[in-house]
């Protein structure tokens, strides 16, 4: 079994001559994507209490996702014979095929649900998978079309790594969020002063609304962002996500669990507890995963100018920069102004890192990594 998972990070992380169209890599890589897909959708349908998100109810219970999830793992079928039938290596066309086969086994598209448990705890497989594939599907291709770095592969050093972090951080949103939420609910449930605030916030436009919610979060991101990367204790979480020493739109993703509660903690307040529109705050939510992932993308494009007023991937590079230049520098994640107002801004005309990550010898490993803040040794 080890030897086998080998070839198949071995393939994955072919070099690019390897890659070609023709080769069979393409169809074993996309084949993968859907059978894995396939397979964390059918795994929400069969034990919904278990692995779906509530939020998703809608989604996964409406019949147009049955005919997507029989799409899937048809697609996925067909993708893997077509790999096993060009590629020398089966290892992506096999192990596609064989997770397609237990999304089969377990139902398919006509799973129907099992095993109901009436105490409130879930993993959101689904929500993985569609996180996965929105991100995935729309900055992987992008980074292969405009690269900044031509030579930088999709599964790069440390991707399983990052994609790791991925996949925890997604299936346990249920705890993430209810322990984010904690300040925000005992303000709502307590602040009775914020009342009228609250009132003149919900009538503004709703267009109004979007522009100051990206406002509050990042001044209120840009004093958290700043304080992890002086206070040397709350450094040694924010090193992991400093870490990486490849920029691309998964690696957006390492970030160490307790920063990850601490930071949707604290920019949840301002939109939680002043009266946005739940509307607004689902735009919100979702463009920040987005947005995320593109400023962390490996994309080409200098953006000066545009990079004046909001933040793009050339700017936030920066702020992962080894260059002593770049060195706690670039703490806003949507307004760079916010930095030259606080002194903290470094955006050079048309100049790039040369390398990221962080001096100090962070481990390598999710389990490593997670322990690392508590045994690091402060400078």
């Amino acid at each position: 079994m080890a030897g086998f998972l080998k070839k198949l990070v071995h393939d994955l992380e072919a070099p690019i001559e390897a890659r070609g169209f023709g080769t069979g890599w393409f169809a074993g890589f996309f084949a993968l994507l859907l059978a894995a897909a396939g397979l964390c959708f059918v795994t929400a349908l069969r034990w919904p209490m278990w692995f779906a998100t509530p939020d998703l109810g809608r989604v996964l219970t409406s019949p147009g996702f049955r005919i997507l999830v029989h799409v899937t793992l048809l697609g996925a079928y067909g993708l893997a014979l077509l790999s096993l039938m060009l590629r020398p290596s089966k290892a992506l066309g096999l192990t596609a095929l064989i997770v397609a086969l237990g999304a089969t086994i377990l139902g398919g598209a006509s799973v129907q649900p099992r095993e109901a448990h009436d105490w409130g705890i879930f993993f959101g497989v689904d929500f993985f998978a569609l996180n996965l594939i929105a991100t995935g599907v729309m900055f992987a291709p992008l980074e292969r079309i405009l690269p900044h770095r031509a030579k930088q592969r999709l599964f790069r050093p440390e991707w399983s790594e990052d994609l790791f972090y991925f996949l925890v951080s997604s299936m346990l949103v249920q705890l993430i969020t209810f322990l984010a939420l904690a300040p925000s609910s005992y303000l709502n449930a307590h602040g009775t002063a914020l009342g009228s605030i609250r009132a003149t916030i919900s009538g503004l436009p709703w267009a109004v609304q979007f522009l100051l919610a990206m406002f509050l979060t990042d001044l209120t991101q840009y004093w958290f962002h700043r304080t992890f990367h002086r206070i040397p204790f709350l450094w040694g979480f924010h090193a992991v996500h400093h870490s990486a020493r490849s920029m691309d739109w998964l690696a957006g993703g390492r970030m160490h669990f307790v920063e990850i509660i601490l930071l949707r903690g604290v920019t949840s307040l301002p939109l939680l507890t002043f009266g946005f529109l739940p509307s607004v705050m689902q735009a919100y939510i979702g463009m920040v995963y987005v947005y995320s992932s593109l400023v962390h993308a490996n994309i080409r494009g200098d953006f000066d100018r545009l990079g004046r007023w909001i933040v793009v991937p050339r700017f936030h590079h920066w702020h992962h920069a080894l260059e002593a230049e770049g060195i706690d520098k670039n703490f806003a994640i949507h307004f760079p102004w916010l930095d030259r107002l606080f002194g903290t801004h470094y955006f050079p005309k048309g100049e790039w890192p040369k390398g990221y990550g962080v001096p100090e010898a962070v481990p390598t490993g999710y389990l490593a990594q997670m322990r690392y803040p508590f045994v690091r040794k402060a400078d």
